[in-house]
């Protein structure tokens, strides 16, 4: 089943164009990795599928109706603010509203998807705090337990493990992944080509507002590629423990 598709997507802002006839397709179950240096084009494309940014060309989703794409999609942004100051518990109960007709209090059923998005996350005792007086790390991870509540078949996560330590970066990623095989799709814009290569099962990418690659992870991230697009030496392997990564040093 094709979740998303989009072709020849374009996007031009301030008079720099930023992308450059993109198309792909994506299918239930996949874990993509959408992968680039800085100025790629990354972010520009999330938005651009989502229809939050003026765009040429087709994207299934943004030519949806904002109530229906809410139910199809949910999205992290990398900019994440937390506002208002009101519980962990109630701020992932935001992801629900798409579920809930006006006025409507949450079910049993909204409420078993928040329960299950915070322990999801490990934040199951930060329910009660005030999201506002939370570290850094811990708000992302609130918001990406409200992406998680939201329980759509796409999610878009833009750098979603930012700001993490290491072992919240993992379980984020293996929580990801495990989304993936359950039948749904996540695609999330990374800078850490490691973690990229553990836990996608696909990666894209981009360069100069191109697509330049797009596959499985030992197809994607060939040394020759990382010095082409990264100007980086990098070392490679699959082990017994799944595929390592380590950029090593730049190219000079």
């Amino acid at each position: 089943m094709t979740l998303l598709s989009i072709d020849r997507l374009s996007v031009c802002l301030r008079n720099r164009e930023i992308l450059q006839h993109v198309s792909l397709k994506v299918g239930t179950g996949e874990c993509i990795g959408l992968l680039g240096p800085n100025g790629a084009g990354k972010t520009t494309l999330m938005r651009a599928v989502l229809g939050l940014i003026p765009h040429e060309g087709d994207s299934s989703i943004a030519s949806m109706v904002p109530m229906e794409r809410a139910l199809v999609a949910a999205w992290l942004p990398q900019t994440r603010e937390i506002a208002w100051p009101m519980t962990v518990e109630r701020l992932v109960v935001l992801g629900r509203i798409p579920h809930m007709a006006n006025g409507q209090r949450p079910t049993k059923r909204d409420h078993e998807k928040v329960n299950q998005a915070l322990s999801a996350m490990d934040i199951e005792e930060l329910r009660n705090r005030t999201a506002t007086h939370l570290s850094g790390g811990e708000q992302v991870r609130v918001l990406i337990a409200r992406v998680l509540a939201q329980d759509t078949p796409l999610i878009l996560a833009d750098e979603p493990v930012a700001g993490l330590d290491p072992a919240h970066q993992i379980t984020t990623m293996q929580t990801f992944a495990e989304l993936a095989r359950s039948g749904r799709s996540v695609i999330i814009s990374l800078h850490d080509l490691g973690l990229a290569a553990r836990h996608c099962t696909r990666l894209i990418l981009l360069s100069n507002g191109s697509i330049v690659a797009d596959g499985p992870p030992d197809e994607v991230l060939t040394l020759e590629r990382m010095a082409e697009v990264f100007g980086i030496h990098a070392f490679y392997r699959n082990t017994e423990d799944g595929p390592v990564f380590q950029p090593l040093n730049v190219i000079k």
